[in-house]
């Protein structure tokens, strides 16, 4: 499993679920370790909306990271996530090994948020397949969370095979770039790792961190570009 710098870190039923809190492991910015955040390793294909992705960029081909099917030809990821080229498996307990469930599929089209710059802000991205995948036991979709999901600090939220607990807006106001209206503020894990890159919070997913790898951590909310994510869907 891959983890990034600050990046915080279903049977087909699950998948089908409007999960509001799953967590959205964005792609890293740097090179990647092993790991996932205060987590455990989840039961094979028990997340089949979960997407492994492959970036290739002019300088060099990126560490892994992950993304999760909204629609057949559809998957979202995180804008910095972007590169030249994007390859996505689907189906994969592990990427280790080739498994009879999991094709790969090319993206033929990157869609980054056009808000989305050189900040943390609307750091979300759809991507196109070329191909539509077949959805089985193994492959499902998750549904997007309405735009206005409301999540009290305190609550502690289970992300895949972690646990999270969302704290007071306050605790992350030292982040500069921090804003209450895209992001949430995360208590803990107890640690940020290089590499938990790009899968999925329906609501939020982990933006960044201190670098001494201590809580709070800032994730952004998901939820909030539904409107323009809903937008890329229907006209493409």
């Amino acid at each position: 499993r891959e983890a990034a710098p600050a990046l915080g870190s279903l049977s087909e039923k699950m998948c089908r679920l409007p999960l509001p809190l799953l967590l959205f492991l964005l792609c890293s910015r740097a090179k990647a370790g092993e790991g996932i955040i205060g987590g455990t390793e989840s039961k094979p294909h028990s997340r089949p909306c979960m997407a492994h992705l492959e970036t290739v960029t002019p300088q060099d081909k990126l560490p892994a990271r992950g993304g999760f099917l909204i629609r057949r030809g559809f998957v979202r990821t995180a804008a910095h996530c972007a590169g030249r080229s994007v390859t996505v498996t689907l189906g994969a307990h592990t990427i280790k090994k080739k498994e009879d469930t999991w094709p790969k599929l090319e993206v033929v089209k990157q869609f980054p948020h056009p808000k989305h710059d050189t900040t943390v802000d609307h750091d979300s991205m759809v991507l196109r397949l070329k191909e539509k995948a077949t959805l089985t036991l193994a492959m499902g979709m998750l549904p997007l969370p309405p735009q206005f999901s409301i999540v009290p600090p305190g609550r502690l939220c289970r992300g895949l095979e972690g646990k999270l607990r969302l704290v007071e807006p306050q605790a992350c106001r030292h982040f500069t770039a921090f804003d209450y209206s895209l992001q949430l503020c995360v208590g803990n894990p107890q640690k940020t790792k290089p590499g938990d890159s790009g899968a999925s919070s329906v609501l939020w997913g982990v933006s960044y961190g201190p670098s001494d790898a201590k809580p709070p951590a800032v994730f952004t909310r998901i939820s909030h570009d539904g409107p323009w994510t809903a937008k890329v869907l229907k006209e493409n």
